[in-house]
């Protein structure tokens, strides 16, 4: 028997009938994220039978709950906010701004509330099922889900996908409370601006999360394990970035380790030393936010039920999305690349398109990372550090946003694009964009490194004036040493 009318599912209000027969499904996917529902919905659309198991009481996983969107509702309410007690007046508009943080979290509740029903609609839709409760692989083919009442239901399919995204990765000798020690998720919810944060990690999440406590009044210190922050972004690109973060009055200790902290009802004490060895010091602050990066959630899954064992990491070892397990696929946060929200996307549409007899496929270094603080930072492909070590010859256009037009008129000149093309052939190898609206600007570069664009490509094609889009065609230019604005 199969219920595939779309919507929530109740488990016990359909007891009878699961004595009767187990639910037949082309296709179960575990965890309803960006890489599940998509899964679902992409399932849904070529006509297959499809079921979403997600334990949460609302579907869009980390993303859409307590990642992406809900910091991307804060990063814009406290740009706004900072901007009102700043800029507005160069602008001749004179406020006096005035912090409403309930009003402020409210309105990320209210946005993240209508994304989580949109998909809803999308289940519908497109005819696929939500059972509601923790998935577990019982046997080939056979998934077992609890729900949060207790009850126990199993469901049959000829593919199960693993889309179980990840979490927050621990840092030992720190414990996260919630309360004065809090992970991604508890620093979009503090119930107060921290006169100080101190953030332990500088990559993505951390900056993000520091940025938005930094701009509503509180002084941030991030805490870096590494020399440099963000790793695995281009240098030339970091360093500027870090440049502009420390102008803005965040602090940066780098080369530093953590190993220990003591919370209080007050706040935390950390003890941190240099990786170099060292003399230790004692930082103080109302709240720490440890976000060091996040691990596979391959945990619990049954997965040794089927014969698949995880890596020291968590991660599953696939072959275009095939476990070693036949009929068990896995996506997103629990494979191996980026663990991005959008990855996870391309992989669900590649899994699924692959287990309907389509062609799927990824290419990973044309997934665009992209850092959302002010200024905003945005890559795709290849960086000059890793040109350099596979020993590829490339040249090098570079422009920067203060002779921009639209930059300058704007009042946002800080930052540069960069395009790296082969030296021999001009095919556009990587560009890094650190700059206003640069998450938007990157994907004109991912469309045309796709299609193998040289740069010469870019700097022909005619753009609109004055828009911001113009530096990553004057950085196109650049590699043949045309620039015309600079």
């Amino acid at each position: 028997m199969a219920f595939h009318g779309g919507g929530a599912f109740t488990p016990r209000r359909f007891a009878k009938d699961w004595k009767r027969a187990m639910a037949q499904y082309d296709v179960i996917i575990i965890g309803g994220g960006p890489g599940g529902y998509n899964a679902g919905i992409r399932a849904g659309q070529l006509g297959l039978k499809a079921a979403v198991v997600e334990k949460r009481v609302t579907l869009g996983g980390t993303c859409l709950n307590v990642g992406c969107m809900p910091s991307k509702a804060l990063l814009h309410a406290s740009e706004l906010y900072e901007a009102a007690g700043g800029e507005f007046a160069t602008l001749g508009i004179e406020v006096k701004p005035k912090l409403n943080l309930v009003q402020m979290m409210k309105q990320k509740a209210d946005s993240v509330t209508a994304l989580t029903k949109g998909i809803e609609f999308l289940f519908k839709k497109n005819k696929v099922d939500w059972v509601k409760g923790a998935g577990k692989i019982v046997a080939a083919g056979k998934v077992e889900v609890t729900a949060e009442d207790g009850s126990v239901t199993t469901l049959e399919a000829r593919n199960i996908v693993i889309a179980t995204g990840s979490e927050p990765t621990p840092l030992p000798g720190v414990t996260i409370d919630q309360e004065r020690i809090v992970d991604s998720t508890g620093a979009l919810s503090l119930p107060e601006v921290p006169k100080s944060l101190i953030v332990i990690g500088a990559g993505i999440i951390g900056l993000e999360l520091g940025s938005v406590w930094r701009r509503l009044g509180s002084k941030v210190t991030v805490v870096e394990f590494l020399d440099r922050i963000t790793p695995g972004m281009d240098a030339e690109t970091a360093k500027t970035f870090q440049r502009s973060l420390t102008k803005q009055g965040v602090e940066f200790k780098l080369g530093a380790k953590v190993t220990g902290a003591t919370a209080s009802k007050k706040g935390v004490s950390l003890t941190v030393e240099p990786v170099a060895g060292g003399d230790a010091e004692t930082l103080e602050a109302d709240y720490v936010l440890v976000a060091i990066g996040r691990r596979p959630y391959t945990e619990g899954l049954g997965l040794e039920n089927v014969g698949i064992t995880p890596d020291k990491r968590g991660f599953i070892e696939t072959d275009h999305f095939k476990t070693s397990a036949p009929g068990v696929w896995a996506i997103g946060d629990a494979i191996h690349g980026p663990m991005l929200a959008h990855k996870a996307e391309e992989d669900s549409v590649a899994c699924i398109e692959t287990i309907a007899g389509k062609y799927g496929h990824v290419d990973y270094n044309l997934v665009p990372s992209v850092v959302y603080t002010y200024p905003e930072v945005a890559w795709v492909g290849q960086t000059e550090e890793q040109l350099k070590e596979a020993g590829v010859a490339y040249k090098v256009g570079k422009f920067p946003f203060s002779a921009n037009s639209r930059a300058k008129i704007n009042h946002e000149t800080e930052g540069f694009a960069k395009v790296l093309a082969d030296a021999r052939t001009d095919e556009i190898l990587g560009v890094h964009i650190v700059g206003p609206q640069a998450g938007e600007m990157i994907g004109e570069y991912c469309v045309a490194m796709a299609f193998k664009a040289a740069s010469e490509d870019i700097a022909r094609v005619c753009h609109p004036h004055p828009t911001r889009s113009e530096a990553g065609r004057q950085a196109a230019m650049g590699v043949e040493g045309w620039t015309m604005q600079a």
